[in-house]
């Protein structure tokens, strides 16, 4: 190895040391604190996965079974550990099949770092064996993106990767290295990213605009807060939870907000949404100042925009100007970070109460207790309810674990009932709604926080798109509690087509294999529920068990999920049957 030492500015030296591109990228991984990735190798970045052998007490390189699977379980491991999430694949399809994770945490702010090899320099461009325009295909679903073809690029582009990803409003970033610039020798040096040239990824906090918002606060006599994943993104928990509690503001949030304050803090009224709580998606449209922090007045959260909050000022503190008024019109927009902004914001606040208002909310959760939590939580039918699953956990949990959900039916069940004590404990596909997302997300999640029980809660549709990564679980131990809610339908399309479709099961309906047999396959611990007084029982040997575990229960077949904002519907027009 050689080493050279040059002049750089103000008379200061560095050292330089001659090593290939494929080693550079290592280097610069673990330069940047990475100690674990995800991925799946291929001719054209195999140069990488040859350092990446010689690396293997300071790097784990964890080989998922699907490259789509390495992004979700980086995104998991992100979304709880706040560190960057970090993938690798090869050229052509091994690059096009992580566009589906890309594309999802982009739309939900998960810092990813995704790197991946291309086809030699002199071959760009000639359709090569396995060349894709990667660059081109994942722009739209990117922060950034860059293509290396010289090896001296490696360093400061990593580097900038790292910044980008992690910055202001979190995304993921890919860097694509031709296969001759992983060969190359270079003089290597790396420095850390601290800013870029015109890139201001945190406004400039406006004391003026906090003070507005204060006032308009202050004079509310029906204020209203929803938060989201800006929150936990900034770590803004506590800041949150001193606003709400000294201005006594009744406060719910969006599903990736989930979880910020604990759900047992009484002024934390539920979520909102097309099957969130009735109190705040009813009062959401008489409150007379709206605050919403960290969250983007998604399609699902408003309804019909022409009916959403019309009567209130709208109060929005958020990182990313282009979010301003993009859907929703402001009244005082504060841009910055919410831990920072919250922060001013408390000082001005005057201390309040608002019982009459919070007995509002009281009121209808009592209606939506009698017409559907009860029946969800305590059904009295024979068939057993998602809802009872997941209260059982809550039970042998305590509300301790890291829920990891996928997409459906049981995803809004488990957002709805699951109990959570401590930030960062609710990971799913909120956005983009990615089924498959929750099995590779529960291994990235318990490997960011191992001491924690991780539970994945998953349809059995959901499943089977990404049910090859038992093999991950089973390469790497990696011991997570895995629970299938069998219902033998595409339970979501099939609730919509039962009420919007006359009941056409149009493609719904599940033929689905033994899944115990399966689990059992990969060597993991599995059982199947069919009865009620079988499931407690079930759910504490789950738990119980150091390794990972599989349990299936077959739910009703036709149960679905209420309350429930018809799509294009206002929010106030949220049925509950």
């Amino acid at each position: 190895m050689n080493t050279e030492t040059v002049k750089i500015k103000q008379g200061k030296t560095k050292t330089t040391v001659r090593i290939s591109g494929s080693e550079a990228v290592v280097k610069c991984l673990l330069a940047e604190g990475v100690d674990v990735l995800y991925g799946y190798p291929g001719g054209a970045i195999m140069p990488v996965y040859d350092e990446l052998f010689k690396y293997q007490d300071k790097l784990h390189h964890v080989l998922t079974r699907h490259e789509q699977g390495a992004t979700h379980a980086a995104q998991g491991y992100a979304r709880i550990s706040g560190k960057v999430g970090v993938v690798m694949a090869t050229s052509g399809p091994g690059a096009t099949n992580l566009v589906t994770g890309i594309a999802d945490a982009q739309i939900d702010s998960t810092p990813l770092v995704c790197i991946t090899g291309q086809v030699a320099s002199h071959l760009l461009g000639s359709d090569a064996f396995q060349e894709t325009d990667i660059v081109g295909i994942s722009t739209p679903v990117t922060k950034w993106n860059h293509q290396i073809t010289k090896a001296s690029e490696i360093p400061e582009v990593i580097a900038k990767a790292f910044y980008i990803a992690k910055s202001g409003r979190p995304g993921p970033v890919l860097v694509d290295i031709t296969k001759d610039a992983q060969f190359e020798e270079f003089n290597f040096n790396y420095e850390k990213c601290t800013g870029i040239r015109s890139y201001k990824p945190v406004p400039k906090t406006d004391i003026l605009s906090i003070e507005n918002a204060a006032k308009l606060i202050n004079q509310a006599k029906k204020p209203m807060i929803i938060w989201g994943q800006g929150i936990i993104l900034s770590e803004a928990e506590e800041q949150l939870k001193a606003v709400i509690e000294k201005a006594g503001i009744p406060s719910a949030w969006t599903i990736l907000g989930a979880s910020a304050i604990p759900t047992s803090h009484p002024l934390n009224i539920g979520m909102v949404g097309m099957h969130g709580n009735y109190a705040p998606n009813k009062l959401t449209n008489e409150c007379d100042v709206l605050i919403a922090i960290g969250m983007r007045f998604d399609d699902r959260v408003t309804g019909d925009l022409n009916k959403y909050a019309k009567q209130a000022k709208v109060i929005h503190f958020e990182i990313d100007p282009a979010e301003i008024d993009k859907n929703v019109k402001t009244d005082v927009a504060v841009l910055g970070d919410a831990k920072e902004s919250l922060s001013q914001l408390l000082s001005l606040l005057n201390e309040n109460s608002h019982p009459e208002w919070h007995q509002k909310f009281k009121d209808l959760y009592a209606i939506e207790f009698e017409k559907v939590i009860k029946n969800d939580l305590h059904p009295t039918k024979e068939g057993l309810t998602m809802g009872e699953v997941l209260n059982e956990i809550n039970m042998q949990s305590k509300g301790d674990a890291v829920i990891v959900s996928d997409v459906g039916q049981h995803q809004m069940i488990a957002c709805r009932y699951a109990k959570f004590n401590q930030t960062k404990s609710n990971i799913t596909s909120g956005g983009l709604g990615t089924m498959g997302f929750a099995l590779p997300a529960a291994i990235g999640a318990k490997m960011a926080a191992p001491e924690r029980d991780v539970v994945a809660i998953i349809g059995d549709g959901g499943y089977q798109m990404t049910i090859q990564e038992l093999g991950t679980i089973f390469q790497t131990k990696v011991p997570v509690k895995i629970v299938v809610l069998n219902n033998e339908f595409l339970g979501m399309v099939r609730q919509w087509q039962q009420l919007f479709f006359d009941k056409r099961y149009a493609s719904t309906e599940m033929t689905n294999p033994d899944f115990v047999a399966i689990a059992k396959g990969y060597h993991i611990e599995a059982k199947k529920v069919i009865k009620r007084e079988e499931l407690a029982d079930a759910v504490k040997e789950m738990m119980a068990c150091k390794d990972a575990y599989f349990l299936e229960v077959c739910v009703e077949k036709e149960d679905n999920v209420f309350p429930m904002v018809p799509s294009g519907a206002s929010v106030s027009d949220i049925r509950l049957e």
